[in-house]
């Protein structure tokens, strides 16, 4: 009888702290949506409520008619999804070299890329627009995309080796001994293996991109190319006075692109975690 109880009250346990940290991780997104439903008087309330009392969606509406939140979202989502897809097309195959092939170069490189993450990103937005006005790509998003993959990629470039490194080369070695060859071996052992890792990475590079705002403060000035946080920034007022009702409703709208980023691609880990465990 002690043991189903003790087993009982340990999964309580578990349960119950799952839930308060579950609790924990939303309360700033409900807390948005409380104040995305409030009207301007009641956010003005000394004693703030937790629910609204009198729910209305007007701070949506102004949202919307203020700001071009739909040019900047667009804008936003080309920006992250091309700096995840190129981060990975660059990190892949730089990783699988350092894992694979060891030397004195590649120790250099690995260094130097735990040495960049040491240093602030900000010491390094003046070489950058330097180097982007001498190639007149300021003031575009092309240029904004390739400061975003400069931003990401040492990172993701750690990610990626670590989950090559995993990938033990007897498989590989396996593979040569039934006749397949480099190319062959990499496609059918190596990569199903990689594709949590690959998934992974593009989830990391699009939120970092997506939710990116001083580098894009940097390098665009044309409002017509604004990226959706700099959209959001425009809700504080030259005086510093923020309207918070539209603002929370445009934050709360923000936040669904990279919501669903995530649900589609948590199934291709799923499934790529699944696949490399059958292949591996």
């Amino acid at each position: 009888m002690a043991r189903p109880l003790t087993r009982r009250a340990g999964r309580a346990g578990q349960y119950l702290a799952l839930a308060a940290y579950m609790v924990f991780l939303a309360f700033p997104l409900l807390w948005l949506l409380s104040t995305a439903l409030k009207t301007p008087r009641e956010m003005a309330l000394l004693d703030p409520t937790w629910l609204p009392r009198q729910p209305t969606l007007a701070n949506f509406a102004a949202a919307f008619s203020e700001q071009d939140l739909l040019g900047g979202a667009l804008r936003s989502l080309v920006v992250a999804l091309a700096c995840a897809v190129l981060t990975v097309v660059l990190a892949l195959p730089a990783a699988y070299a350092m894992a694979r092939y060891r030397s004195v170069i590649n120790r250099i490189a690995i260094g130097w890329v735990l040495v960049s993450q040491v240093f602030p990103f900000i010491l390094i937005i003046i070489p950058l627009f330097m180097v982007l006005r001498r190639l007149d790509l300021v003031n575009t998003l092309v240029g904004l995309i390739l400061v975003h993959v400069t931003f990401v990629l040492p990172f993701a470039l750690w990610m990626l080796l670590g989950y090559v490194r995993a990938v033990p080369r007897e498989l590989e070695e396996a593979a040569a001994v039934d006749g397949a060859g480099r190319v062959r071996s990499l496609v059918s052992v190596v990569a199903p293996l990689l594709a949590p890792g690959v998934v992974a990475t593009l989830l990391f590079s699009f939120i970092s991109s997506w939710n990116e705002f001083l580098f894009a403060l940097v390098v665009l000035k044309d409002p017509d190319v604004a990226t959706l946080p700099l959209t959001l920034a425009k809700f504080t007022g030259p005086e510093g006075v923020v309207r918070l009702g539209p603002l929370a409703a445009a934050s709360l709208l923000a936040t669904i692109p990279s919501m669903v980023f995530f649900a589609v691609i948590q199934r291709r880990l799923r499934s790529g975690l699944m696949a490399g465990a059958v292949k591996g």
